[in-house]
């Protein structure tokens, strides 16, 4: 499975406020975004029918460290 990596722009309190929510999950930053990605792809998906593709969002992947 190939990683990509993605940046974005966010304000710094937004940013502030996702990291208080991902601590209070006992996530990341980074593995909380990928929760919230992949429940709206489930949602899309559940309205709009399975996109095509190997990655299954109700499967929860994490990839290895690199080393």
């Amino acid at each position: 499975m190939a990683i990509k990596s993605v940046s974005i722009r966010i304000e710094a309190e937004m940013l502030e406020k996702l990291g208080f929510v991902a601590d209070y999950e006992g996530r990341s930053i980074n593995s909380h975004i990928l929760v919230l990605i992949r429940e709206n792809i489930k949602a899309f998906e559940r309205e709009h029918g399975a996109i095509d593709g190997d990655i299954r969002p109700d499967v929860n992947v994490k990839p290895g460290r690199k080393g």
